[in-house]
């Protein structure tokens, strides 16, 4: 205890100069059949990581059912027409790679990692998975019995439910409304499904190459044309998506789970896309708001209030639009002092101008994390990827802390009054509607739905 009280005594150091960022070399090309590439060396240690990202995820894959590109990506890496789910795995290790396939609401992906000596015969893997894989039926009703329990549970989850809600509110008819799928349409895809959603969306001209690690740009071009120069394909033909809804005046959905001790609380509206010139100003403003662990709203209700353990902010860009979102989950007793304390951090944010001093604290967070995410291969790849695939400026990493630091504290609040549209703001609370249907209704008129997403009366 005497140590403590000296520490805070003694007080914390200021902070050092930020350190100049030594950027890697980076080369950018364009294969004949229309595979974007971008590859930056870093030689720290003898490994590699890489990405080949396909433009196309569940979005655009919603007119055939939601969540078949996640499905998709789930059995692509079970098999190929040359090689079984086993014999993929044992030459993986064999030369002391990793691999792994994914897809999201914009992009499908094939991500690998390995020693750069071994790189021509992992892009082979990579290639192989690309081209040829080969969806073997018992892999896919494997991973569909696994997606089936995964739906079940995603509806004892209240994060799950408050998302799901406040996709369809702001997104409505548009492939961003809908976030997974139900039981019944995951128990009737059909592998012949998966096998068309592959087919158009892993192809070459959909797709982007991102490597960052221990090799010579020249020479690793050379081992991406011999692996990847006889692929062909095509862009995907995707259906125009339906106007994204546009709610207006506060207004509360409740989805009731009886007998819950605790509310999730989800708050949000629309945002930008990272391609907008105010994307950098608003993740500033974010961080500030509610998106750091010393953030405004989370010393006022953590801190100050005990209302609950984690609340956050964040800001959430998708290739044709956004979402601002506020997240806790509270004692049921406080769901509105809960609320009340969001739109009070909100509105001032919006109608006061924020000190020097913590304007200056939120400038060295967001700077801070951004370092920190290019430490390594895999962040660097990461930054190299949202560069690419969001179509941003090439010196768009080498000038962000400079326009971090070029803000002011009116260029927080004028981001403010434009972004958090407290007026407008979409409520969602998860729980028990017994203890919480009372207070929700305080913030505006109530919807109330069950956890399958049935209305209630």
């Amino acid at each position: 205890m005497a140590f403590f009280s000296t520490a805070l005594a003694v007080g914390v150091p200021a902070l050092a100069p930020e350190r100049p960022v030594t950027w890697p070399k980076r080369t950018r090309h364009k294969l004949a059949n229309g595979l974007e590439v971008v590859l930056a060396e870093a030689h720290s240690i003898p490994k590699f990581h890489g990405e080949l990202v396909f433009r196309s995820g569940n979005a655009a894959a919603l007119h055939r059912g939601p969540g078949l590109a996640e499905l998709t990506a789930s059995v692509v890496r079970t098999g190929t027409s040359k090689r079984a789910s086993r014999q993929i795995e044992e030459d993986l290790r064999r030369i002391g790679a990793d691999l792994s396939s994914s897809a999201g609401a914009d992009s499908s992906a094939i991500a690998f990692a390995g020693l750069a000596e071994f790189s021509e015969q992992l892009l082979s893997a990579v290639n192989e998975l690309a081209r040829n894989a080969s969806f073997p039926e018992p892999e896919f009703e494997r991973e569909r019995r696994q997606k089936l329990e995964e739906v079940k549970l995603e509806r004892t989850s209240p994060g799950f439910l408050a998302s799901e809600r406040l996709r369809k509110v702001l997104f409505g008819a548009h492939p961003y409304g809908t976030v997974s799928a139900s039981e019944a349409q995951v128990a009737a895809y059909k592998r012949d499904d998966l096998v068309q959603t592959y087919r158009e969306f892993y192809t070459p001209e959909n797709a982007l190459l991102v490597m960052v690690g221990d090799f010579e740009p020249s020479a690793m071009l050379v081992n991406i044309e011999k692996v990847f120069g006889a692929w062909q394909g095509g862009k995907p033909q995707v259906p125009q998506p339906a106007a994204a809804a546009n709610p207006r005046g506060r207004r509360v959905y409740l989805v009731d789970v009886p007998g819950a001790v605790q509310a999730q609380i989800l708050v949000g509206c629309h945002a930008i896309t990272r391609k907008h010139p105010d994307w950098l100003k608003l993740g500033l403003t974010n961080s500030l708001y509610g998106g750091a662990f010393n953030s405004r709203l989370v010393m006022n209700i953590r801190e100050d209030k005990g209302y609950t353990y984690s609340p956050r902010s964040g800001v959430h860009p998708m290739r044709q639009g956004g979402y601002f979102s506020i997240s806790a989950a509270v004692r049921n007793e406080v769901v509105a002092a809960s609320l009340t304390e969001m739109f009070y951090e909100m509105d001032k944010l919006r109608a006061l101008a924020v000190p020097a001093s913590e304007f200056a604290d939120a400038q060295n967070y967001v700077s801070g994390m951004f370092s920190m995410g290019l430490a390594t291969q895999s962040g660097l790849l990461s930054q190299l990827g949202t560069v690419a695939l969001n179509e941003l400026p090439d010196d768009y990493l080498e000038t962000y802390r400079d326009k971090v630091r070029a803000m002011t504290p009116d260029d927080l609040q004028a981001t403010a009054r434009k972004y958090f549209d407290s007026a407008n703001m979409q409520i969602v609370v998860v729980g028990d509607r017994r203890q919480t249907e009372e207070q929700a209704r305080l913030f505006g008129d109530a919807e109330i739905y069950d956890a399958q997403g049935n209305s209630l009366r």
